[in-house]
């Protein structure tokens, strides 16, 4: 697990776990309602795909290193996130890399798998700038570190208003493998250097056919930091 961002950028995109409602804050720059360009598709990984895990298994699968989403252009590796000591959660340290949260399941296991991402920086557009342009039936796959392929499927795109964040709904069980991606969008309060709102796309695990080679994700050299920090 990474360590908390030095003072100058850790307010950047905090979750909120304890005492009420669990949401994305203060994720940078740009307004949400500015119309996000469509992505040149980039291609689905390959690799060994990981089967849906049955509802009663306890072993727990291995841990994610990379995240792709060709809709949207997205290849990403993973960071750890973890909780702060005031009970947040940790924010990605590179803008453009995505994180993923060690307190809830692993991708592939039964429950509500979480991964969030800023929506831009100062540097400009951050990792999941354009998750809003998700749609049902596009595909996010998830690698892991023993090589296997986690593949879900988008059912649903939200947007909620932080003070009305459905923290059950989005943090809570369920009863197959979910992947639920959140980040920050609608408007951009200037006076509190924070968006009002946060975006959720919701995804469940599918099972495809065995992939022959492996690919991985990029690592980027560059660490922009997010704006508001």
């Amino acid at each position: 697990m990474r360590r908390p961002v030095a003072a100058a950028a850790v307010l950047a995109g905090l979750l909120t776990i304890v005492g009420g409602a669990m949401g994305l804050t203060r994720l940078t720059s740009h307004s949400g309602d500015v119309a996000r360009p469509l992505a040149k598709p980039s291609p689905a990984p390959h690799g060994l795909v990981a089967a849906p895990q049955v509802a009663r298994s306890a072993r727990q699968v291995a841990r994610p290193v990379a995240l792709t989403i060709p809709a949207i252009g997205v290849r990403t590796v993973l960071e750890t996130l973890g909780r702060t000591p005031q009970g947040t959660l940790q924010v990605p340290v590179n803008t453009t890399e995505a994180g993923w949260y060690t307190g809830g399941p692993r991708p592939g296991e039964i429950g509500s798998s979480i991964i969030v991402g800023h929506i831009d920086s100062t540097q400009g557009p951050g990792v999941f700038f354009r998750l809003r342009l998700l749609r049902p039936g596009e595909l996010v796959y998830v690698r892991r570190s023993d090589r296997t392929l986690v593949v879900f499927r988008v059912y649903a795109e939200r947007m909620y208003p932080k003070n009305l964040f459905p923290t059950e709904q989005v943090y809570g069980p369920t009863p197959d493998a979910e992947l639920h991606l959140i980040t920050c969008g609608g408007a951009f309060d200037q006076a509190t250097g924070s968006y009002l709102s946060n975006v959720v796309v919701y995804a469940t695990q599918i099972s495809v056919h065995r992939a022959r080679h492996h690919h991985h994700a990029r690592r980027h050299g560059h660490h922009p930091r997010a704006r508001h920090s």
